[in-house]
């Protein structure tokens, strides 16, 4: 596959082309605004262009892209009225005759809450708040397109995402960090770097369905920060209540506390052969920790 489009060049997908990209020829990736497009068009190389994409404004520029695509990244948040790429662009995807590999970027939040129990790609889907409920509709709307088109549509649902810049060392080392205990409550995470390799074994492949993007090991959010104070060598935050923590959260970061759930990634392992290389938040925060060690500023 010699040209990747990257509608959303965030985070997740910054770290994949980073790693992955030199298996494309080209590469062609969105950011929301003109400034940004133009930084990182001045520190690319040639073989990699940044676009504006609002949301909603086609341009001739995007069109052609959609059309000269071998692979697709799709991870643009949906909204209220849909996926803004289909939404913008449902002709062009449809027309394009080169596109063989489309991957989707969703979340293990469209399983909704479990009460702790292990869900896998075959619990139904059950999303709880208007944002779950949205990516799920995004998911099936990428499903659709895929079935109606011919070709294979990976669903990634990836749990809480760390790595470079994001984690619990930083949080610390920042301050304000807080080790809210709320018993019986497990999060589930994935390194941005096993992202990464997730995303090219499912292009790569051309991968069709849903695939668990998480690690091996659910847990406590106080117990990632409690290692990593561990590591830098300081004490752990404070433990605080859930329900005192609760007063001041945004809606958002405590919709997050409403709902548990342990996620199996075994699909993810069987039939990507992904290993991950951070199988649990020790090993990722260890490897995080060590970076910073040796001088690695993002770390």
């Amino acid at each position: 596959m010699s040209t990747l489009l990257c509608f959303g060049l965030g985070y997740s997908a910054e770290h994949f082309v980073a790693a992955y990209g030199d298996g494309f020829e080209r590469i062609i990736g969105t950011v929301r605004g003109a400034e940004r497009a133009a930084v990182l068009n001045a520190h690319l190389s040639g073989r990699l262009k940044a676009l504006v994409f609002d949301g909603k404004s086609p341009t001739a520029e995007l069109r052609h892209a959609i059309a000269e695509a071998e692979a697709a990244l799709i991870s643009i948040p949906q909204g209220e009225h849909g996926d803004p790429v289909l939404r913008t662009f449902a002709g062009e995807f449809l027309h394009a005759r080169r596109l063989r590999a489309l991957a989707y970027l969703s979340t293990v939040g469209v399983y909704g809450d479990h009460g702790g129990a292990w869900v896998d790609e075959d619990t139904p889907a059950d999303p709880v708040t208007p944002r779950a409920r949205n990516r799920r509709a995004a998911e099936q709307a990428w499903q659709d397109f895929g079935k109606r088109r011919g070709i294979p549509v990976a669903v990634l649902r990836l749990a809480g995402i760390y790595g470079p810049g994001r984690n619990a060392l930083t949080q610390i080392m920042r301050g304000g960090a807080r080790r809210i205990v709320k018993p019986g409550q497990v999060f589930t995470r994935i390194h941005v770097d096993d992202i990464a390799q997730a995303i090219d074994a499912a292009l790569a492949q051309r991968a069709d369905g849903i695939f668990n993007v998480v690690d091996d090991e659910p847990a406590p959010a106080g117990d990632a920060l409690t290692f990593a104070a561990g590591l830098l060598g300081v004490p752990p935050p404070p433990e605080i209540e859930y329900e005192e923590a609760a007063a001041s959260m945004s809606p958002m970061a405590k919709s997050f506390w409403q709902e548990c759930r342990r996620v199996k990634n075994d699909k993810l392992k069987r039939e990507l052969g992904v290993g991950l290389r951070y199988p649990t938040y020790r090993e990722g925060l260890r490897a995080l920790a060590e970076a910073r060690l040796h001088g690695v500023a993002s770390a």
